[in-house]
Parts: C-alpha cells; structure tokens; sequence
C-alpha cells in the first residue's frame, strides 16, 4: 500500500507550484510534509487522491494511477483540508461523518458503525445530531478527521491539522494517528511547525519553491528555520 510521485510538476498559469517532485510514501510510514506558505505542499497533496492533476508526471495510490481510477484512489487516500469548512457537505455531525461511507454503497448498520466508530476516535461520540455551524474550530477539525477515518482509508493526509487546535485537542489528534500509524495507515501532516508532530513522524520531507529540498529521517533536522519551517 504506497502512494508514489514521480516527476509532479504542477502550475497556476505561468508560476510553478511544483516543480518536478518525486517521492514515495510506504505503506504505515509517517510523513510530516514541511515547509512555508506558498512551497507547494497543499498543491502536492491535492493530486494524491486526483483533487488536482498535474501538469506532467503522475501519481500512483496502491499501484494504481489515480486518474484511471478517481474513485479508488477517494476511497484509499483520506484527506482532511487545513480549512475543515472546505469539505463538509451536511449540517450535522453525523450526517457529514455519514457521507463517504454513504457514497461507497455500504449498508446501513456498516455506515452506523464507522460513524460511531470515527466519531468515538476523535473524542466526539454521541454528537451525531449537533449541528456542525454550532461548534467550536477544534470541534470543527475533529468532526473533519472523523469522516475521513469512516472511509476506512490506508492513506490519510492531513493539511495544518492542528490549527485552532487547544492542547487538549491537539494531542487527542496526535493520539489517534499514532493509533492509525500503528494500525498499518499511512500518515501525511503538511505543517510548517514540526512541533507537535516531529516525535511521531518516520520521515521529514521540506519543500521550498516547489521543490524537496531536504528528506531525512532525522527526528530533530537541523537548518530547517532558513526554508522556512519551524523546528521541533
């Protein structure tokens, strides 16, 4: 179970967001995906489960390319957006975590079963019927993480997870993915502050302008404040 990216080059008319980046996530590895506003991270990700197709190269998600198969590729690779507003689709809680599982054609008590189960993970059991306009930012982004853990991915990729998040909040997320780590899912955090996430991760990969410009497997990386990244 990877998701491989060969030669990723993706533009926004003239300017290159990503340029030419090539990089493979394992099956269970951890992956903090770093850098500064504007690097190319969230482009990146987005053409993991074809919410954006590059300009050249390709994308493969369990040895499939992703634009033979969008479906697939949705199902297999979760992804939780840095604005949780940005994917919800219904009003309340339960009805949004509901939604992909809806969509993939499961039964009813199977559907009932990865809500309560996603809901309980992120701390947020028995609020199905709240309304998701009602809660808080940290509320918010856990109801976000709940309905891509009720798809039951093997990939799940994160983008700026835990802004908003109070301390609490922060490390019942960190809780879950080392849960989910541990589980066989691989992980994807995109950050620009390695902080929180720097003691889980596998791998540390920095874009800057576009490109890798530093891929380590050291937990505590030097020289990361100079690509705009901040440090553990």
């Amino acid at each position: 179970m990877t998701i491989t990216v060969e030669d990723y080059t993706a533009r926004y008319g003239k300017v290159v967001a990503v340029d030419d980046v090539s990089l493979t996530l394992d099956d269970g590895e951890f992956l903090c995906l770093a850098g500064p506003n504007g690097s190319g991270k969230t482009t990146l990700v987005r053409g993991f489960n074809g919410l954006l197709s590059p300009d050249s190269g390709e994308v493969r998600v369990n040895g499939r390319q992703v634009e033979d198969d969008l479906v697939a590729a949705r199902t297999s690779v979760g992804m939780v957006f840095q604005e949780p507003r940005d994917g919800f689709v219904a009003a309340t809680v339960g009805a949004d975590v509901a939604f992909g599982p809806s969509n993939l054609g499961l039964d009813h008590a199977e559907i009932d079963r990865r809500v309560a189960d996603a809901l309980d993970a992120v701390r947020m059991a028995g609020r199905e019927d709240e309304r998701i306009d009602q809660l808080s930012g940290g509320e918010r982004e856990r109801v976000a993480i709940a309905g891509a853990l009720a798809m039951d991915p093997d990939h799940l990729v994160l983008d700026e997870p835990f802004t908003g998040l109070d301390w609490r909040a922060r490390q019942s997320v960190l809780d879950r993915l080392a849960d989910l780590q541990a589980a066989g899912v691989s992980v994807v955090v995109v950050t620009h502050d390695l902080r929180d996430v720097a003691a889980l991760a596998d791998r540390t990969v920095v874009l800057s302008d576009g490109q890798i410009a530093l891929d380590t497997a050291d937990p505590a990386p030097a020289d990361l404040e100079p690509l705009g990244v901040r440090p553990p």
